[in-house]
């Protein structure tokens, strides 16, 4: 009975992307390289100062 009821559920809704529609990140160009690099490793350095300033002033 499943076997049966679980392709239906894998169907996607009408309208929405399909994952297998999206494109590789251009490193070329400047939008992707500043979002999907510097950002996140801009993010991680703040997040790991942040929490050595806050064991500092805790002591």
């Amino acid at each position: 009975m499943l076997y049966k009821l679980y392709p239906l559920l894998l169907q996607l809704p009408i309208g929405t992307r399909n994952p297998d529609d999206n494109k590789p990140i251009d490193l070329t160009s400047p939008f992707d390289v500043i979002v999907y690099i510097i950002l996140p490793v801009l993010v991680i350095v703040l997040y790991i100062i942040w929490k050595r300033k806050k064991k500092k002033d805790k002591n």
